[in-house]
């Protein structure tokens, strides 16, 4: 077992309605009674639909809230069916993942998510910032340097890195059951954490999660590497005793 705190983050995409607070009162219950026992974050980002709802409903400050992305524009504007960071803020969130591969995919470049970056910290969000390669370019060998290009033309050297969370999330690796091997993961982690303290000039070790295909097995094996300071947990995160037993199973 780890004296470090470590990051659960549940991202539960396109899912949920209000009657889904059940599984933010559960695990913030689970939070509550262990909270002496682990020393952990849990962060659940949500749909922007229940943002909101949940805030309120939370009477709890164990647990923090978070939404899934933002249009990159500050104020209001003509941007049909987009939610802008500021709209989140005052709606509830204190956390959002920016980055993740799903919107890659989707046609965001590194410079549109710097845009979603800078204009989130100005609104003091918190930011779950996601990379990772895809298995085409990890079997190139190219996962460093995709990896540095997207540290590199995503942020700059001006923001805030106690403000964002790293979140390494190879492509091939979400919603397959498939893992990295614990040597390469170890590697990559330390990888990353090296390249931002080049990029934002610092000693203080940032703070990097891996993500994808996390559940309750093999959460023991990532638990061997201390590089990995939390997790960003996907389709788990909808169930309250799936999440739970990820936490619980770390600990062990």
């Amino acid at each position: 077992m780890t004296n470090k705190l470590r990051y659960f983050i549940g991202n539960w995409k396109m899912f949920g309605d209000f009657g889904s607070f059940k599984i933010i009162h559960k695990i913030n219950q689970f939070s509550h009674e262990s909270k002496n026992q682990f020393k952990k974050k849990i962060i659940l980002c949500v749909p922007n639909t229940l943002i909101y709802f949940f805030k309120k409903k939370l009477k709890s400050k164990i647990i923090s809230l978070g939404v899934q992305n933002c249009h990159y524009h500050q104020g209001y504007g003509p941007f049909t069916g987009s939610v802008n960071a500021s709209m989140l803020k005052k709606a509830g969130a204190e956390f959002i993942i920016l980055g993740h591969s799903e919107n890659r995919s989707e046609g965001e470049t590194n410079q549109l998510i710097k845009k979603k970056i800078k204009s989130a910290l100005k609104e003091k969000l918190n930011i779950i910032f996601c990379i990772g390669e895809t298995f085409k370019e990890k079997k190139k060998g190219k996962t460093f340097s995709i990896l540095k290009k997207q540290i590199r033309s995503s942020l700059e050297k001006k923001f805030n890195i106690s403000k964002i969370i790293f979140a390494y999330e190879p492509v091939w690796s979400i919603g397959t059951n498939k893992i990295p091997k614990m040597n390469e993961l170890e590697n990559t982690i330390k990888f990353i954490k090296n390249e931002l303290k080049k990029t934002f000039k610092t000693k203080k070790s940032p703070k990097v999660l891996y993500g994808g295909s996390v559940n309750d097995k093999n959460i023991c094996l990532f638990s061997l590497i201390s590089e990995i300071d939390g997790f960003l947990i996907g389709g788990a995160s909808q169930y309250p005793k799936k999440f739970i037993d990820i936490v619980k199973n770390y600990y062990k």
